[in-house]
């Protein structure tokens, strides 16, 4: 949906909406990178009659998928082609199952770097803190 569009007084009886500062509040994304989203058209919340953003359930929804995505380290060019194929409907949905499979095993990946760096911090923690216990040093 274009982020020029205008939600109906009447229609907007029927879905409830949030403003902005209620989705800030409600997914701990701030105002500024709520805006970045609908600069990057990741996200096109309607608008009231006076112009304000108002925010209904998919679009918190695809917020947070949004914010999921990038704290995997998702590139938001690839989000934004996710976003492209979902606004062109179903005919889509095998090039959107092979994007979340290509992030899938890039997650998979990184987390596995991951586990050898925590091993290694592991093993550092365990070898300052059997040197300090054996001096009785508390640093």
């Amino acid at each position: 949906m274009p982020a020029t569009d205008t939600l109906d007084p009447v229609r907007a009886l029927d879905e409830p909406t949030l403003s902005i500062a209620e989705v800030v509040e409600r997914t701990g994304v701030s105002h500024d990178t709520l805006r970045y989203y609908e600069k990057e058209g990741l996200l096109a919340p309607p608008r009231d009659t006076g112009g304000r953003r108002r925010y209904r359930e998919a679009d918190v929804s695809r917020v947070v998928f949004i914010t999921r995505m990038r704290s995997s380290e998702m590139p938001i060019r690839v989000i934004q082609r996710y976003v492209a194929l979902v606004a062109e409907g179903p005919t889509t949905e095998p090039e959107r199952l092979a994007i979340m499979e290509a992030h899938r095993d890039a997650v998979i990946a990184r987390r596995a770097e991951l586990d050898g760096a925590l091993a290694v911090i592991e093993m550092k923690i365990e070898m300052y803190g059997g040197a300090l216990g054996a001096t009785g040093s508390c640093g």
